[in-house]
């Protein structure tokens, strides 16, 4: 039987830890990595994520059409490490210039965006996969002076509502304490 999972916090609150220690005594993992490095700072990052995990899992790196990868590869547990960068490199895709997007335009981006969510949690169900997604809270934070940081709060906090209904549980860690919301 499918199982999502989320796990939403701030920066450096223990999340993606918290979230790998739900699946460290399986074998089979698939770890859907959505970032990509982009200088030696980053490169670090990932080198340190990828150093605590279980050596036996598997990781896939990419950001778009995910549900292809979940329904192409065998693995019954998956983590998606993290919504928000997903997001990011989406908006990145489709758009330079945010100063001048129309409404019709950011809200056909979150639709493209929310599509591709819904797509991951469709292929989840119907595949019968153990998927735990990780995403920051933005909610905590304050409004961006910025069109671009608005419009990125904006979706993020969407797709992290739309998740939170879809998930069968959710955790949100704060100062590495996950508490159980649902």
């Amino acid at each position: 039987m499918s199982k999502i999972t989320l796990v939403t916090g701030g920066s450096r609150s223990g999340k993606s830890s918290f979230a790998e220690g739900l699946l460290k005594k399986q074998d089979k993992v698939l770890y859907i990595a959505t970032s990509f490095i982009t200088d030696d700072e980053m490169r670090e990052r990932v080198a340190i994520h990828k150093s605590r995990r279980n050596q036996n899992w598997e990781t896939y790196e990419g950001y778009k059409d995910l549900y292809k990868v979940i329904e192409a590869w065998e693995h019954e547990h998956i983590i998606l490490e993290c919504i928000s960068t997903m997001i990011t490199n989406l908006i990145f895709d489709k758009y330079t210039d945010f100063d001048d997007l129309s409404k019709e335009e950011i809200q056909n981006l979150e639709e493209s965006i929310s599509m591709q969510i819904t797509e991951v949690v469709t292929a989840c169900r119907e595949f019968n996969k153990q998927l735990v997604i990780i995403t920051n809270e933005v909610g905590f934070g304050l409004v961006s002076e910025y069109k671009l940081g608005r419009i990125f709060t904006d979706i993020a906090g969407r797709i992290n509502q739309l998740l939170g209904r879809e998930c069968d549980e959710a955790y949100l860690v704060v100062s590495g304490l996950p508490i159980k919301l649902k």
